[in-house]
């Protein structure tokens, strides 16, 4: 029991063990090897894997090597790390004094067999390279995330196996999870009062990661009503100016005779939410891509998307929340900056007009062309490199929210492509930077109406029918792609979104 919780219900009472044993009947353990004095016979290939994995999981570990050949590559490890002693000579007896435990990785059998019986009588524990009969211990292949580490045995049987199944789970086991168990500490220090209180408040804290959506906290309630009640009453505005100025018999009759028109608005607003849902951006892109290629005017085009994609992105946004795809405080970082940006980008382009956006744009394009690059060659390096920081993030944010009201488009683009290259995990950039969308195009949507009014209603209905029946679907393969196709995917996204910016120049 963690001393943090004493048990205050009385003692413990003894579970008796399973009558019959288990397949694999090794006890797992994890030791503090740096308080441990190893002893590794072998300075080959197998002894340099054998060290590398001690070192890669304990650095400070104290390490004698004793070989009679010692490999240059062993050589430069050992240097990297001060305790570790090198002895090029034949093994003796005495070097099994003061050890704690002991590695044989040589290619002599008999050797290993009367080094294992002097360490035995010893009570040494041994491990034994290729020789699972003659080992104590086996090592396990092992994945880490931060403070998680996970150890995975397969009795001996097959390391292959098992390194085969860290990679699985290193594809799915997030980079978050470090700064959860940070926070799960942080959470466990401020707890109060007895055990049963304890357990109270930790299960309050948990019961929406345990439950879903049903048990949300009051704050995430809170900014889902506020979501919802902005997404309703901009659905009445909407509803009202088509009414007041645009809605009269012939229209609605020649809605009907062009129902083949409507469901092709509907099949593009589905078509790019499902590239947007998956890969947090590329709605505009397709949207416009799509609509020009029907004949309709750059005009239109522009005024439908940004109105219909407040209905997309407030979808999409709510199921990413809803899948667990969303990273809450990258949320409140993006948050107020984007909405900031848009409403100042969205007011500028109403007084000046699309002249100045112009330049903005092919700046923004060629940034985003080496950027796309940049992104596809991470999905293909065959070692992740380091998270960096993301610094600034809110400024970022504001640019994205800015670009995307004035430029006419740049928000995914800019923040989630790069947020995803310094690191971040593909799922939460895409989740939490398509759920900021919602309250950034809303609020550059919420602008233009009110200084423009709305037109092309019969375009906006069929992107916002198709683009709310694609979100579940992309939110939930957001969740389920591959990491390193989601980055292709993304890269690709960038290059076609920033070639088709600077579509005029070339």
């Amino acid at each position: 029991m963690d001393s943090n919780f004493p048990n205050q219900t009385g003692p413990a009472v003894a579970t008796p063990p399973d009558t019959a044993p288990p397949a694999n009947n090794l006890f797992p353990i994890f030791l503090k090897l740096e308080n441990l004095r190893v002893l590794l016979v072998g300075g080959g290939n197998v002894g340099l894997e054998k060290l590398g994995a001690i070192l890669r999981n304990s650095p400070a570990t104290a390490v004698t090597v004793v070989a009679p050949h010692i490999l240059p590559e062993l050589r430069e490890l050992a240097a990297r790390h001060p305790k570790v002693q090198l002895h090029q000579r034949p093994y003796q007896d005495r070097d099994l004094d003061d050890k704690d435990l002991l590695f044989l990785a040589t290619d002599d059998v008999a050797l290993h067999r009367y080094i294992g019986a002097a360490a035995a009588a010893r009570q040494l524990l041994t491990n034994v390279a290729d020789t699972p009969e003659l080992c104590d211990f086996y090592l396990s292949s092992v994945l880490q995330k931060g403070d998680l580490k996970i150890a995975i045995s397969t009795n001996g049987k097959s390391p292959t196996v098992g390194k085969r199944l860290r990679e699985v789970l290193a594809e799915v086991l997030p980079a978050e999870l470090a700064s959860v168990l940070g926070q799960m500490t942080i959470i466990r220090s401020r707890l109060k009062g007895d055990f049963a209180e304890k357990v109270k408040s930790l299960n309050a804290v948990t019961a929406e990661l345990a439950h879903g959506p049903a048990y949300e906290t009051p704050a995430t309630a809170y900014w889902r009503r506020v979501a919802t009640g902005a997404l309703i009453t901009f659905a009445v505005f909407i509803f009202i100016n088509i009414l007041s100025y645009y809605f009269t018999p012939a229209q609605a009759w020649q809605l009907v005779r062009s129902s083949g028109t409507f469901y092709t608005f509907v099949a593009v607003g589905f078509l790019a939410q499902m590239v947007d849902g998956m890969l947090g951006m590329g709605y505009g892109v397709v949207s416009a891509i799509s609509l020009m290629s029907l004949g309709l005017s750059p005009v239109s085009v522009s005024a439908s998307i940004h109105t219909a994609e407040v209905f997309a992105s407030g979808a999409s946004g709510y199921n990413h929340y809803r899948f667990g795809n969303v990273n809450k405080r990258l949320f409140r970082v993006l948050l107020l900056p984007g909405i900031a940006g848009s409403v100042s980008g969205a007011l500028l382009l109403s007084h000046f007009g699309e002249t100045y956006a112009g330049y903005v744009k092919p700046i923004l394009a060629v940034y985003l062309l080496f950027l796309g690059l940049r992104i596809i060659t991470k999905a293909f390096q065959k070692a992740a490199k380091k998270r960096k920081k993301v610094k600034n993030a809110g400024w970022l944010a504001g640019a994205g929210g800015f670009l995307d009201s004035f430029g006419g488009g740049g928000w995914g683009p800019l923040v989630t492509s790069t947020l995803i290259t310094n690191g971040r995990t593909p799922r939460y950039v895409i989740g939490t930077v398509s759920l900021v969308e919602f309250f950034v195009t809303f609020a550059s949507a919420f602008t233009f109406f009110t200084i423009l009014g709305i037109s092309h209603w019969q375009i906006v209905l069929g992107l916002i029918v198709g683009g709310v029946a694609a979100a579940p679907i992309a939110a939930r393969l957001a969740g389920r792609l591959p990491t390193r196709w989601m980055f292709v995917g993304v890269g690709l996204m960038v290059i076609v979104w920033s070639l088709w910016a600077l579509r005029k120049l070339l």
